[in-house]
């Protein structure tokens, strides 16, 4: 995986609060009611005035787009497609509806349902800079790397000084790095941070950058100013307690190491480094332990691959025999790769459909429920649930 693919959950988390755009349908008086309220921190009366609205009128593009924007922002994107789904089917020609559902899809890490969003926005109205902005993002994590740059630098000319830019800036720095290109990075970074001064994520990589340019003492402000804007980030507290090593100062190090190891126990570059730190000052018992950690994280890692490769493998052996018209030993394979690794949504998937081929549907409809929980607003799998349920028989889910 990619630096780009690991900084994507972090720029969504760091947000810029709601976007209030207008739509370039007519509002009526509750949707711009609305949107007073939400100006004036009053969410929960805004929720209501558009529900009101969207009761009353059941057309109104406006109020089901301003809801979903709003349901998003509250991290609740599951929730926000539904809205939003119904903002683009009213809205059609709206480019800043594609680009909300766009945003709650890839929230929810729909990548291809996302990526279609965004492009339609762009057709729409191809100087939008925050669809660029997206695409951008959505290009990075598929490791399309030129084409990413191509549209994070046309939102960075477009956005100024404001917080999407910071995002901008830090994701081109994303892109720079991944290309070897450490010393653009790090003046991309640097202009991230003057935007957006508590940006964690941004100083965190930054002092990665510092780092590799051999700027050390610049490397440990940006660790610090990161672990004191982000407490509890593992990836910063693991930097940070490196970095105090590498200068000697063993016991801050251990301090540092220590809380990311309790944050995130299974950390290999954390317990590795927590291990040294220990031996350095002394603590040779507790460093024999942290190792034997280390030994157990590693092996159940290696043996979450081979299950996973396992799984893979009986999955393939599953769908030939389902070709070959054996339904019996097809649900074996499906059930055996399933067991082996139960977060393969692809699995579980294969496993349902295959089950309603076979008439077995409350068996086949709870697996598709499974699926939809553990990737929760993903149009695919609603698609198919909805299909499922239209040709159930009568009691066949509650």
């Amino acid at each position: 995986m990619t630096a780009l693919a690991v900084a994507f959950v972090a720029l969504n988390q760091l947000g810029v609060g709601l976007a209030l755009v207008q739509t370039t349908a007519p509002e009526s008086a509750k949707v711009r009611g609305a949107r007073q309220l939400l100006a004036q921190g009053k969410t929960e009366f805004a929720a209501r005035t558009l529900a009101e609205a969207i009761s009353d009128n059941p057309g109104d593009g406006p109020a089901y787009l301003l809801l979903g924007e709003m349901l998003n922002d509250d991290n609740r994107s599951g929730e926000a497609v539904e809205p939003l789904t119904d903002a683009v089917r009213l809205l059609p020609d709206s480019a800043e509806a594609h680009n909300a559902l766009g945003e709650a899809l890839s929230n929810l890490n729909a990548l291809g349902a996302a990526r279609a969003e965004f492009e339609r926005a762009l057709q729409l109205a191809p100087k939008m800079a925050l669809a660029h902005l997206n695409l951008g993002m959505i290009l990075a994590q598929t490791e399309e790397l030129a084409r990413a740059a191509e549209h994070l630098d046309f939102a960075i000319a477009k956005l100024g000084a404001t917080p999407d830019a910071a995002r901008a800036h830090y994701l081109r720095a994303k892109v720079y790095t991944d290309l070897s290109q450490v010393e653009r990075a790090r003046a991309e970074l640097q202009v991230a941070v003057k935007i957006a001064p508590d940006f964690a994520e941004a100083w965190s990589d930054l002092g990665e950058a510092r780092k590799t340019l051999l700027d050390d003492a610049g490397a440990l402000t940006a660790f610090e100013r990161a672990v004191a804007l982000s407490p509890s980030d593992p990836v910063a507290l693991s930097r940070l307690g490196n970095e105090l090593y590498r200068e000697g100062k063993i016991k801050q190090a251990i301090l540092e190491l220590d809380k990311a190891s309790r944050i995130n126990p299974k950390d290999q570059t954390t317990l590795n480094s927590l291990q040294a730190a220990l031996r350095a000052d002394g603590q040779t018992a507790r460093a024999d332990q942290v190792k034997a950690d280390l030994v157990a994280v590693l092996r159940e890692r290696d043996q979450s691959t081979q299950n996973e490769f396992s799984a893979i493998r009986l999955n393939e052996e599953g769908a030939k025999l389902e070709k070959a018209g054996d339904m019996k030993g097809a649900l074996d394979k499906y059930r055996q790769g399933l067991q082996l690794d139960p977060e393969d949504i692809g699995i579980r998937v294969d496993l349902a459909r295959a089950l309603l081929r076979q008439g077995q549907w409350k068996e086949g409809l709870s697996q598709l429920a499974e699926s939809m929980q553990r990737r929760p607003g993903d149009p695919v799998l609603k698609a198919a649930w909805d299909d499922a349920l239209r040709q159930a028989p009568p009691g066949s889910w509650p």
